[in-house]
């Protein structure tokens, strides 16, 4: 168990939270949200005692283990990959690394022999012996090839690294888990193991994460870090998000009777613990929701942007037919004889394990690289916009406010009109007039989709476009494409972004391109087609 008592955080310009008090669980997983900046990350750092409060305390029982998921990937490169796994139990480590001193000495006295006698001990009650095959397990489940055991990090792929930081953090079931950003740079293969993985742990479990449908998946609790405090909400995080926007819509319609607002809650409340008890989670999650009372869901503070495409044109017949295409970059090729079509109503999810050759492929669409050989043949109704993984060069004249940036992609310059779209995405006030060299990572994304909505464009071509966004503006992204009426090709880790968007799969393999109308869930559920998409990589 955790527990936070009075806990308060205060830096000499801002104020993250004050008087924080919650208890945390063993056999519960807790979802930590918040707006950007709120704390979470934070928080979460105080927990594991990487920083210290202002005010308050953290308890936590001293004969509980605490692994912590660690975000720097490079901070074990001369190590091989299994070592790296095993710190995650450092006493356990310490011992191996005892031993082999130990045992490298060339004058090996009695003494050393009665320590050594003491270490295999300790090391065989620690289940050390069998720590390799289960360093290997988790590796494995993780999706991390055998090959790479024995290498060095350094020598890894960095998709791989990340696998090899989460198995770290895994291994040997510690008491209490922190992990924040989880799912970052994980495929859906790897996300989908490590949600089971957390629903059967009977363990504490503390999570920061922007995957809603992981925070669906996984989540006993939510832990909202609003108005400076942090309040526990039973449920996940679609009841949090749900609850707390009906009771924002009902504090605003003021003329309902109180009778009716508190039956509609009350419905809600009932509909959503009915159907938390058909989830693995059953029993701790549906004991909390028949708990709630009407005072404890309160609305949220935070905003949520509007996003909303209205078209210069509709779309006719013929959309885009790529023949052939084939790239090398750098002297490795990262397509290959690329064939698929994109009709009208398609909205297409591009998958493949290399992000480097869907990224290439994206901007080969978007006219940005040419193809080494191959055709690329857009219908003539097409108007067609473009939103980059990388916006650096977006971005390049420092000298421009958020105003005049969008005027160079707009044909009526006002400054009311342009106001307009930069305030869906929350800037408003004065903030239009900041310099865009000030602006965060999420700031020039909104402002990206500023300019797409601008556009009136019949085609976007989306890398990663839910990358540097919190999760309010995520979700209003997610709203705002499901609503489209063009078409769309675009990447995304988010399980839930991409299942409730996607129409059609595109598969980019080592062998050729997999292509079919069919929803995500359902392309991930079919055993047929994982056989067919796992026979089309290449066996390295």
């Amino acid at each position: 168990m955790i527990d936070v008592n009075n806990v308060s955080l205060n830096f000499s310009d801002k104020k993250l939270f004050e008087d924080i008090n919650v208890k945390f669980i063993p056999g519960n997983c807790y979802g930590v949200i918040g707006a950007n900046g709120s704390g979470k990350s934070t928080f979460l750092k105080i927990l594991s005692g990487e920083i210290d409060s202002n005010k308050g305390n953290v308890y936590i029982d001293p004969n509980s283990r605490m692994a912590v998921l660690k975000q720097n990937h490079y901070e074990f490169e001369d190590y091989n990959v299994v070592e790296t796994v095993i710190m995650g139990h450092k006493k356990l480590y310490d011992i191996m690394k005892a031993k082999e001193e130990l045992y490298s000495k060339e004058d090996f006295t009695d003494e050393d022999g009665i320590l050594a006698g003491d270490l295999e001990a300790e090391f065989a009650e620690l289940n050390g012996w069998e720590a390799e095959y289960n360093a290997h397990k988790l590796l494995s489940n993780l999706g991390v090839k055998d090959i790479y055991f024995d290498k060095k990090m350094s020598e890894l792929p960095e998709a791989d690294k990340v696998k090899v930081l989460l198995a770290q953090v895994l291994f040997n079931d510690p008491d209490i888990l922190l992990m924040d950003e989880p799912t970052n740079g994980l495929d859906f293969k790897a996300i989908n193991w490590l949600e089971d993985f957390l629903i059967d742990y009977d363990k504490t479990v503390i999570v920061v994460s922007h995957d809603r449908h992981f925070l669906n998946k996984v989540c006993t609790h939510m832990l909202d870090i609003d108005y400076n405090t942090a309040k526990l909400y039973p449920g996940n995080y679609d009841f949090w998000y749900q609850s707390s926007q009906l009771a924002l819509k009902l504090a605003k319609e003021s003329n309902k009777k109180k009778e009716q607002k508190i039956k509609e809650l009350e419905d809600f409340i009932a509909r959503f613990s009915a159907n938390a008890s058909k989830s693995k989670q059953a029993t701790s999650r549906k004991k909390s929701l028949e708990k709630i009372v009407l005072d404890e869901i309160k609305p949220s503070s935070r905003k949520y942007p509007y996003i909303g495409f209205t078209l210069n044109r509709d779309l006719g017949k013929d959309i885009l037919t790529v023949e052939g295409l084939s790239k090398t970059i750098n002297g490795k090729k990262v397509l290959d004889n690329v064939t698929f079509t994109i009709n009208r109503g398609d909205k297409a999810i591009l998958l493949g394990r290399n992000d480097l050759a869907k990224t290439t492929l994206l901007k080969i669409l978007a006219g940005e690289m040419k193809p080494d050989k191959g055709i690329v043949k857009w219908g003539q109704t097409v108007e067609c916009d473009y939103f980059p993984a990388d916006n650096s060069k977006y971005f390049d004249d420092s000298n421009l406010n958020l105003i005049e940036w969008l005027a160079k992609y707009s044909k009526d310059t006002t400054d009311l009109y342009l106001r307009g779209f930069l305030g869906r995405m929350l800037f408003s006030g004065e903030q239009p007039l900041k310099k865009v060299n000030v602006l965060s990572g999420g700031e020039k994304v909104r402002c990206m989709f500023s300019k797409l909505m601008l556009s009136g464009a019949n085609v976007l071509i989306l890398d990663q476009p839910t990358n540097h966004l919190d999760l309010e503006s995520i979700q209003a992204v997610n709203d705002g494409l499901v609503a489209y009426k063009g078409c769309l090709i675009f990447t995304s880790h988010d399980h839930s972004f991409v299942e409730s968007i996607a129409n059609k799969v595109i598969e980019i393999t080592d062998t050729g391109v997999f292509s079919k109308e069919i929803s995500f869930n359902e392309y991930l559920n079919d055993e047929k087609i994982q056989n067919k998409i796992e026979s089309m990589y290449l066996t390295k």
